[in-house]
């Protein structure tokens, strides 16, 4: 899991803490167990259920309509917001946004709240602990927001994403010189730009979580996927994929019966077993 150093000022007390061992390595993979959220009515017992491809798609159901809350009070594009969170938190599959709804990395600093401790740079580094995940991109708006260096970029077009994502890296958000062309990859790949759109933002904000039809009384329930994938962006390669899921790179290899080390953008590889 990539996360991206972020400064955020605010005053430094200590509320909880979760202290964690140092891992080898800077993210940990997290499988998710083959389990479903039921919703019961009182009436009616048809019922439908909703299946995600993968974790990347479960992400943008559950967190677009956060991200479009987002887009219209601070002019941020949704589509650089749900892109941001899909890369640096492993499509809420890394531990900080398992268990502390942290997003984006954003680090301590001088926070007054919970917190997390967690490897990045350095050693158990302190980290934001967040009540619910809206709050992790509310963090993450204010950020971008109140700081003069990403001025230039409230200037652009609400969908120019492109430039959104070279402009993050330009000002310092990022220090991976590729983190433009993930974030490019994974919203052309998911065609997160239709977020950006009045219309978009006007059909998102008549459904709801769970989508229950009165007339046939069909509720949707959400089965959560128990395998975890990974989208292949440019400038991905086996290595970089093993290290940031905690898989050799022959059982990732095995695991999606690869002959070699070559793979290309936009190819879905498990990196979890079934």
């Amino acid at each position: 899991m990539l996360l991206c150093v972020v400064a955020v000022c605010f005053s430094c007390k200590s509320k909880k803490t979760v202290v964690t061992k140092k891992k080898k390595t800077k993210t940990e993979r997290v499988v998710k167990n083959n389990e479903k959220e039921t919703v019961r009515t009182t009436s009616g017992n048809t019922v439908s259920t909703t299946t995600y491809a993968n974790a990347t798609d479960e992400y943008i159901a559950t967190y677009a309509r956060v991200a479009v809350d987002e887009m219209e009070r601070y002019n941020i594009p949704a589509s650089i917001t749900l892109a941001q969170g899909i890369l640096e938190s492993a499509s809420g599959n890394g531990r900080l946004a398992k268990e502390a709804n942290n997003h984006f990395g954003i680090k301590c600093h001088t926070w007054d709240g919970d917190r997390i401790y967690h490897d990045d740079d350095a050693a158990q580094e302190c980290f934001r602990k967040y009540d619910d995940a809206s709050n992790s991109f509310r963090d993450h708006s204010l950020f971008l927001s109140e700081r003069s260096r990403y001025a230039g970029l409230f200037k652009l077009k609400k969908n120019d994403y492109k430039g959104w994502a070279k402009g993050l890296k330009a000002a310092g958000y990022a220090t991976d010189p590729k983190y433009p062309a993930k974030l490019i990859s994974l919203i052309e790949r998911y065609n997160l730009d239709k977020y950006d759109s009045r219309k978009a933002s006007s059909n998102l904000k008549e459904r709801n979580k769970i989508e229950v039809n009165a007339k046939t009384n069909v509720v949707s329930i959400r089965e959560v996927p128990k395998q975890i994938t990974h989208v292949v962006v440019k400038g991905d390669t086996l290595y970089y994929i093993s290290k940031m899921h905690n898989i050799s790179v022959e059982d990732l290899k095995a695991l999606n019966d690869l002959e070699d080390n070559n793979i290309k953008i936009g190819q879905i590889l498990t990196v979890s077993p079934k």
